[in-house]
């Protein structure tokens, strides 16, 4: 093999919770994660000249060690002393700093990659564990599917696939700063928590309305007073037939569950007409199975 193109699905955070602070000031938390059929596309080629080279479809991403693939790539190969150099192209769909783990799933999806090409043989546990030490979210990002994320997420327990339907994604053009968030947040005053346990039971269940009742972010406290639009886009949403809607992580993306596919593909046009500078998607979940055969 000297070639491999693998999916990078996004995330979305079906339920985020802050239950705590380390010393070392990361956040303790306790989160449903749940993977989405929206995805950028990893393609990495063996080279005859040492190194790694990347490229991109976006020129605002860097292309150096400051890219978690270029990150991801090098931590493989100076372990195993892979002297092949690599090319790998990113062909970026999932929007940036949009609260949808772009960076960390591309990365994730680099260390697949690498592992592949060169018949590491490193198990999906070994490669989180890997992850883990580049981003909080690759251990989820490698994992997929819809799983409970514990500790500072890395802590993971694979969850119950989400019931079928579709979902309604709008990025507004802002970017929202994670560490602004999270140093933002008092963690200590939340007033209301999700109910995770309820909506793990709802999972179990196989019970739609009952998950999309309990979604909840407690980051939208700090998010959304400082960008309205976010709020704005979720009353939206709620109003076209969404069954409910959330901001996911740090924000700024606002996903609507829709169990009408008509009302929704209604609302996916007119959303298309009301926020023309914003990226409207009209998508599904993807559960952890759909990942692996593709």
């Amino acid at each position: 093999m000297n070639e491999i193109s693998l999916n990078a699905y996004g995330k979305l955070n079906l339920s985020l919770d802050v239950v705590g602070k380390k010393p070392n000031g990361y956040h303790l938390v306790r989160m449903i994660m749940q993977t989405v059929d929206l995805y950028d596309t990893i393609t990495i080629k063996k080279q005859a000249e040492q190194g790694i080279t990347l490229s991109t479809n976006r020129e605002d991403l860097p292309t150096n060690e400051d890219n978690l693939i270029f990150k991801a790539a090098k931590m493989l190969m100076d372990e195993f002393h892979i002297t092949d150099g690599v090319s790998i192209h990113l062909e970026k769909r999932i929007p940036v700093a949009a609260g949808m783990a772009g960076g960390s799933t591309d990365c994730a999806a680099t260390l697949n990659g690498i592992n592949q090409l060169f018949q590491l043989g490193l198990s999906k546990e070994e490669l989180m564990e890997r992850g883990v030490k580049m981003g909080a979210d690759i251990p989820y990002c490698v994992l997929g599917g819809t799983a409970l994320s514990e500790g500072i997420g890395e802590v993971l327990t694979p969850l119950k696939d989400i019931p079928d339907c579709r979902l309604l994604l709008i990025k507004p053009n802002i970017d929202v700063s994670t560490k602004w968030v999270y140093t933002t947040l008092k963690w200590d005053e939340i007033k209301e928590h999700p109910d995770t346990d309820g909506m793990i039971a709802d999972l179990e269940q196989g019970n739609l309305s009952g998950i999309s009742s309990k979604l909840k972010n407690v980051l939208e406290e700090v998010t959304i007073p400082e960008y309205p639009v976010i709020d704005d886009i979720k009353k939206t949403m709620r109003s076209l037939g969404a069954d409910n809607a959330l901001m996911s992580g740090s924000g700024p993306t606002v996903f609507g569950i829709f169990t009408d596919s008509n009302a929704g593909e209604t609302a996916y046009k007119k959303c298309k007409e009301l926020y023309p500078d914003y990226q409207v998607e009209w998508t599904s979940f993807i559960s952890r199975t759909q990942i692996e055969q593709q």
